[in-house]
């Protein structure tokens, strides 16, 4: 699916367009081949960069070729044929549009496509910056709701079960895949304005700076969840290990009075 999305500083709202023109942000959700072969050809991009873009576990990394600057990232999704906790996304910058591509619908930009976030689409370093804060946000929320699931459980330590183990164990694996998307992400964002990736105004470098420090906050919140689970198991780990010994020793003093029965019955038989 091809769509095709412009707004100038004049208009009022965002408006779908029939064909590509200066000043466009093209989204490319789940395309299919044509659609690709008519990408490449339209916008003279980069043929085995796109193709990389196909690989659901692309990792985040910055690229740049003919002309145009291609920035893999990954956003939050709630996947349910890969083992996954997060989606690819490429961002491309040209020198008259913006086009991102994904293999999954992309929730954290449906903000800025329902208008519900105004968005200049021929604002091209804006609207990158726009789109990279949407995704920046998803994490936000999916770390909040993650940190609450964790502390109920801390809450509740001695009550903790194989089932709440496992759910630990998930929590785990969400949190590592976000960190793993989220520094090699926040390496090539340091990397934008210093770099001549896109023309950046002073207000747009201070917003990158910005976005910069909150995907670094996110690592450093992350990693600290993850550090409250790995307290939580090893608390728990703790716990059951104590009631462990105690059952053995009852199951001992048990075995010693039996014996004793057993011997006091054979003596007196």
């Amino acid at each position: 699916m091809i769509k095709y999305y412009f707004r100038t500083v004049k208009d009022n709202t965002i408006k779908e367009l029939a064909e590509a023109r200066t000043g466009v942000w093209v989204h490319v959700v789940s395309p299919n081949n044509d659609e690709i072969q008519r990408l490449v050809k339209e916008f003279v991009l980069d043929e085995d960069i796109i193709s990389d873009a196909e690989d659901f576990f692309e990792v985040p990394r910055l690229e740049r070729s003919q002309g145009a600057t291609y920035f893999f990232t990954r956003y939050p999704f709630d996947e349910k044929k890969e083992d996954s906790d997060t989606a690819p996304l490429l961002i491309i910058m040209g020198e008259s549009f913006v086009l991102t591509l994904a293999l999954r619908e992309v929730p954290p930009l449906q903000k800025l496509i329902e208008n519900k976030e105004a968005v200049v689409t021929t604002q091209k370093a804006k609207l990158f910056i726009q789109i990279m804060d949407a995704i920046t946000y998803s994490y936000d929320a999916e770390l909040m709701r993650l940190r609450k699931a964790v502390h109920k459980n801390r809450s509740s330590l001695r009550k903790i079960g194989p089932r709440e183990i496992e759910r630990l164990v998930q929590y785990e694996t969400k949190l590592n895949s976000m960190v793993d998307a989220l520094i090699p992400t926040n390496d090539w964002l340091q990397h934008v304005p210093k770099g001549n990736y896109m023309q950046l105004y002073n207000d747009d470098v201070e917003m990158m700076e910005d976005l910069e420090i909150a995907n670094s906050q996110l690592v450093n919140s992350a990693r600290s969840v993850l550090k409250t689970i790995q307290n939580i198991r090893s608390g728990v780990e703790a716990i059951m290990s104590s009631r462990l010994n105690n059952s053995l020793r009852i199951l001992t003093i048990l075995t010693i009075l039996l014996m004793v029965l057993k011997l006091s019955f054979h003596c007196t038989g």
